[in-house]
């Protein structure tokens, strides 16, 4: 790389950054720098980058630099660079296309910010860009026909995940050390997984989704991280309501940051190491979350093979994918308001239309019906934790990373990715569902060089758990995360 502050910044996470900025060992203009350096030389294999806005992103760090000169207050991760999602995060001034061919040919700009946009602002984070995203989010792969696949850093045959796998590629490959990301179904933690990062899916109503989307659905918003401070520390500065959110998660009773480093007590933990509905479960997944059981009872937690009953309903499924579908067919709809034009077929990608398709034929009695469902499916999950378990741990992901095209669309099957990546994704979505938190660790690697995530799943609104129990994993030294020697 071109500068030494390319280079030693690299694998720093994001409270490192900060901490250089603050002391003055580096400027918020050195840092972006650095980053785009980053992004230039070592991007292009991956993809992951694909709107860049790097003169933006030098104007925004001279005025933080400006601010310090002046002796203004400053927010926490002042000067560190980051990345949006391509993906219903709104910057003013910027384009947005949500992985569609439609809109990256119309480039449309955002003219507001979302709620969580404007908090990463706030909290001193400077955008250079977005990452790639499969188009509306909606498979567990990151191949958009609009930008091309993005690759994964540890083995560039093979997916970083989705939805969010631009972001977890450029966090795994150091061109900057936290990244926006979402999660309707696993996308924060299904790349976490793949890349070997840390992926905290919030509660429902923990983050804002204004002004636009609706708290109560599936989707949370949030970021990818290689650290447990920077998680924390994130959740601490964005988390909260915003302006007419109609679900709210309680508040933490302190900072999520004092969590990093306190003792969880004895805690009662359930282990799922097998696949709830009987399909195929890669075995570099059940050793990871077996080996995960055995960690957390060697440090004096109790352990035992258990896990909600309603993880086995085969019904499952269907009740989701009638919402998963109709999300999408909405996405559509609200793609075209922002071109002024209605998408045609031609410009949507075939698994997305025929679940559009399928949602238009729905009843509003059939919508209905499979909420009142997916209700009695949330309180039946969260009643496992209130019979007294803490956590549950499963693997992330049904099988280790894909290959590039494993979730290809079939001419004669138009819903043959979605299909595939049922398979791929059997431990995330129940929780979207349930709205608890759940976090991605980076605590296996196959024996092929894979990373290989394990899940956690805690009460709702409980993540100061997930956080204690979490920073205790990564204090023992059990993280695998990718540096230039991986």
């Amino acid at each position: 790389m071109t500068s030494s502050l390319s280079q030693s910044t690299r694998w720093l996470d994001a409270t490192a950054q900060a901490e250089l900025f603050a002391r003055g060992q580096a400027s918020a203009a050195e840092l972006v720098e650095a980053a785009v350096e980053r992004i230039d030389e070592l991007d292009g294999p991956l993809n992951s980058v694909v709107i860049r806005w790097f003169d933006d992103a030098r104007a925004a760090a001279s005025e933080v630099d400006e601010r310090r000169r002046r002796g203004d207050a400053l927010p926490p991760f002042a000067g560190v660079p980051t990345l949006l999602k391509d993906l219903w995060a709104h910057s003013a001034g910027h384009p947005m296309t949500c992985g569609n061919a439609g809109l990256r040919q119309e480039m449309p700009i955002s003219t507001h910010d979302t709620t969580l946009v404007a908090r990463f602002r706030d909290a001193g984070l400077i955008t250079l860009g977005r990452t790639n995203s499969p188009e509306l989010g909606s498979l567990p792969v990151t191949e958009p026909v609009s930008f091309g696949p993005t690759r994964n850093p540890w083995s560039t045959d093979h997916t970083p995940g989705g939805s969010s796998g631009g972001a977890a590629a450029a966090v795994a490959e150091g061109l900057v050390p936290i990244a926006n990301a979402s999660d309707g179904g696993g996308s924060i933690r299904i790349p976490a997984s793949c890349c070997g990062l840390i992926g905290l899916k919030p509660s429902r109503g923990r983050i804002s989704l204004g002004p636009e989307r609706d708290e109560s659905g599936l989707s949370v918003h949030f970021a990818v991280t290689r650290s447990m401070r920077d998680t924390a520390a994130f959740l601490d500065a964005t988390s909260g309501p915003g302006m007419g959110d109609n679900i709210i998660a309680p508040a933490p009773t302190r900072p999520y940051v004092d969590e990093v480093g306190a003792d969880p007590g004895r805690l009662r933990i359930g282990v799922l190491a097998s696949h709830p509905l009987g399909g195929h479960l890669d075995p570099a997944c059940a050793t990871a979350a077996r080996e995960a059981a055995d960690l957390l009872a060697g440090l004096g937690h109790d352990v035992s093979e258990a896990h909600p009953a309603v993880l086995e309903d085969t019904s499952f499924s269907e009740r989701f994918m009638a919402i998963w579908a109709t999300n999408m067919s909405s996405g559509i709809d609200v793609m075209g308001t922002m071109i002024g034009r209605d998408l045609t077929e031609d410009e949507v990608e075939p698994v997305n239309w025929a679940m559009s398709q399928f949602a238009r034929h729905m009843s509003a009695t059939d919508l209905n019906a499979a909420f009142g469902a997916i209700n009695e499916y949330r309180r039946l999950m969260q009643s496992w934790w209130a019979d007294g378990w803490d956590l549950l741990v499963t693997p992330t992901l049904s099988t280790r990373p894909v290959l590039i095209g494993d979730h290809d669309a079939q001419p004669d099957d138009p819903m043959a990715p979605m299909k595939r990546a049922a398979e791929f994704v059997g431990f995330t979505p129940p929780f979207n569902t349930s709205g608890q938190p759940a976090i991605s660790l980076p605590l296996h690697v196959s024996d092929d060089g894979l990373p290989v995530g394990v899940q956690l799943v805690a009460a709702y609104a409980r993540e100061d758990v997930l956080i204690r129990v979490s920073s205790q994993v990564e204090s023992a030294g059990a993280f695998r995360l990718r540096t230039v020697e991986s």
